[in-house]
């Protein structure tokens, strides 16, 4: 379901202006306390796996990778960048309040100005979790192509360098894997990624995707392979996914999770999602909701780890739809 490209006439700018101005001022709230103290949660929680998350996909659990789009497609699926007939440019942000992480980004994804329909992304995020802790930073760049080669078959693939430093000290002390060298990357290298789509049917989707395919041997960039099955209509989405982590933990740890979306008036999304990760074996809940509209999005999403140790994360996101301003070609199926 392609809902961020639905046609419909554009909001009043007081609206506009209290989306913004709402969004700026949680983010300001949830980053003052995340600066504050050292954080207790175990790192790896915090660090979410190095993944990227938009408001969309954290919203339904992480369960996207059948029915992504847009700038969401760049960080799970690349396949998916060419689900759709789009030129969009994006901005997002996360907030860890008990892993003490801010997380701020952007991307763009185009699908239209190519006459072959291949679709290019590009994306980049930076980090900065525990700073009175382990003051980790990172910069995490990502960049894909996909091609449709039907209506009901798409291949992607993606590249990402991550550039990450560790100047705090863990529960180790003063070493490498606890506290990392001060002031120099402990992480500088490259992973690529890929994805594939098949929509055998209108309302049905099967994907398969590999995260970190190259196996950098770290947890920073964790090889993975996951799948998704979901079903979508025009106002309902609803997905499963499940992801095996090689890397992060001791032995193989998978991650199920599932998520539904429902888009009410054409333009007010709501959606829910939940994930188990056997790994850390917790449980988390995840609600978001968007209003979305011919010329731009804003959505908000929540993710709360039900289990102990309890942990929030916050998503906010914007996105500019360019092909609405008739400054790029006009895409066929908008």
């Amino acid at each position: 379901m392609s809902k961020s490209e639905r046609r419909s006439r554009a909001p009043s700018g007081w609206v506009r202006a209290l989306v913004t101005a709402s969004a700026f001022g949680a983010c300001v709230l949830a980053s003052g306390r995340a600066a504050a103290d050292e954080s207790d949660l175990d790192p790896t929680i915090g660090w979410n796996y190095g993944e990227i998350e938009t408001p969309r996909s954290a919203a339904m659990g992480g369960a996207l990778r059948a029915y992504s789009n847009s700038v969401s497609a760049l960080f799970i699926n690349p396949a998916n960048m060419a689900a759709s007939r789009i030129y969009h440019l994006g901005a997002l942000a996360q907030i860890w309040p008990e892993a003490n992480r801010q997380s701020y980004g952007a991307g763009a994804v185009d699908s239209i100005v190519s006459s072959t329909r291949l679709a290019g992304g590009f994306g980049g995020t930076w980090t900065l979790q525990d700073p009175d802790g382990i003051d980790r930073q990172a910069t995490d760049l990502r960049f894909a192509l996909a091609m449709p080669f039907s209506d009901q078959f798409a291949l992607g693939v993606g590249g990402r360098y991550l550039w990450l430093k560790q100047n705090g000290l863990g529960p180790l002390g003063d070493s490498l894997a606890s506290g990392g060298t001060q002031d120099e990357n402990i992480v500088r290298g490259f992973a690529f990624d890929a994805g594939a789509t098949l929509k055998p049917t209108e309302f049905f989707a099967i994907s398969m995707v590999g995260n970190n395919l190259n196996n950098p041997g770290h947890g920073f960039q964790p090889s993975s392979v996951g799948g998704g099955v979901g079903i979508g209509t025009k106002d309902l989405t609803i997905e499963g996914d499940v992801v095996s982590d090689f890397t992060t933990w001791d032995k193989t740890k998978v991650r199920a999770m599932g998520g539904l979306e429902l888009l009410l008036a054409d333009h007010y999304a709501v959606r829910g999602g939940y994930r188990y990760d056997d790994g850390a074996k917790s449980h988390a809940v995840s609600v978001g909701a968007g209003y979305i509209d011919r010329a731009f999005s804003a959505e908000a999403a929540v993710r709360r780890i039900v289990s102990d140790p309890g942990a929030t994360a916050i998503f906010f996101g914007f996105t500019y739809h360019l092909e609405a301003t008739g400054l790029t070609p006009s895409p066929d199926g908008f």
